[in-house]
């Protein structure tokens, strides 16, 4: 193991941190122009940088809020921008970037922390799980018709590149975040979005659904076409909503823009029920699925308290390798949670629990997967009460 030491990093460094992570994901290194317009999304004293004595790896989060299962929020990280120079790898770097960064989760008194993996084996050993997927689909946009009882949706009005980045702030801040996993955009993420729309080589068009008591949803699409007489593609960006009539309403819309011939959506909740608004639900045909949101509970035992919970009270016994303080056994039922010495139904390690937390996965699967370990089957039909969910975890939020 190399010698090197952690710290945060001054502002003067951001741009050589970000060359590091961006060097680390086999990314150019940015221009001054480009500098300029990513470095507001910087959020200060959030940034951590291992040093060796150069720069080698890099860390950082921003601050949000998160919904949690029965509609409570509490404060989240959201980690970005994890890298490690290819010559300092498999060195112990990133487990002391990661060692920093908890401890200022602490010390801030912040629970629980999200990211998106850009590798699905590194974060697990940290105590990082998949807690919430995501599914891309694809529409034939020419032979996809609508039920008859699909709502009609309301008034339709569309933005152009300059009015989209303007309101998208307050366009998302106006729809309420149900689905637990779902986060609060920091100030800080803007810039980025403006970045990566600003860059775009097709159009970037929003439309803004209304309802009777105004902005309910709106979608972010752009529309590939490799040549005039070629098959052209609407590739949905953002979309979010409030209810029925503005998801039917939007997908209305979508299907009635012309020159389009197929219609994708990426990282689309599991149970969003796209298909059931056609006739043919065969129509719309599910790409791949995969992991949207890796969720850490820094804190254990104030997470567990913080959700509610159904069914009858069960015993859990986590075991927490990278933050040993969480280690132990807690008591879960309607009345919340608590330590307990008592004997435990479920066994499971840290990144375990990060995946049954949300509700995007049984305990019953996770026993069959070796992930839970049970007392028997009732354990585990007790468990799946206790931490469903009456829809599906989604971040919805790339950051």
């Amino acid at each position: 193991m190399s010698d090197f030491s952690v710290r945060l990093l001054r502002p003067d460094e951001d741009r050589a941190a970000t060359d590091v992570f961006r060097r680390a994901l086999h990314a150019r290194e940015m221009t001054d122009e480009e500098w300029s317009a990513i470095s507001p999304s910087m959020q200060p004293d959030r940034g951590f940088g291992a040093f060796d004595p150069e720069l080698i790896g890099t860390v950082r989060s921003f601050d949000s809020e998160v919904t949690l299962p029965g509609g409570g929020i509490t404060p989240l990280a959201a980690v970005s921008l994890v890298g490690v120079r290819a010559d300092r790898i498999r060195r112990g770097v990133l487990t002391g970037l990661m060692r920093a960064q908890f401890e200022d989760f602490a010390a801030r008194d912040v629970p629980a922390a999200m990211l998106h993996a850009s590798e699905g084996a590194i974060y697990g050993r940290f105590g990082y799980g998949i807690a919430a997927r995501g599914k891309s689909i694809e529409i034939d946009r020419h032979r996809a018709r609508f039920r008859q009882e699909v709502p009609a949706g309301g008034q339709i009005s569309l933005l152009d590149l300059e009015s989209t980045i303007e309101q998208w702030p307050s366009l998302f801040d106006a729809l309420p975040r149900t689905r637990p996993g779902m986060i609060a955009r920091s100030p800080h993420l803007w810039p980025g979005y403006e970045r990566e729309v600003r860059r775009a080589t097709t159009p970037v068009t929003t439309a803004v659904h209304r309802g009777a008591d105004g902005v309910d949803g709106y979608v972010t699409y752009t529309v590939e076409r490799a040549k005039f007489d070629a098959p052209s593609l609407l590739k949905v960006q953002s979309f979010h909503y409030a209810g029925p009539d503005a998801f039917a309403g939007l997908w209305r819309y979508l299907l009635s823009v012309d020159l389009v011939d197929r219609i994708t959506a990426e990282k689309r909740p599991l149970d969003e029920p796209v298909e059931l608004l056609f006739a043919d639900p065969r129509r719309v045909t599910v790409q791949k699925t995969q992991d949207e949101g890796w969720l850490r509970l820094v804190d254990v035992a104030r997470m567990l308290g913080a959700r509610t919970y159904r069914s009858e009270p069960v015993v859990i016994e986590v075991t927490d390798r990278f933050l040993d303080h969480n280690s132990g056994r807690y008591r879960l039922s309607e009345d919340g949670a608590v330590r307990t010495t008592g004997p435990a139904d479920l066994a499971m390690d840290a990144d375990t629990l990060s995946m049954l937390y949300l509700g995007g996965w049984r305990a019953s699967d996770l026993a069959v997967a070796g992930r839970v370990r049970a007392t028997g089957e009732l354990a585990l039909e007790r468990a799946d009460l206790l931490f469903g969910t009456r829809v599906n975890p989604w971040c919805g939020t790339f950051f």
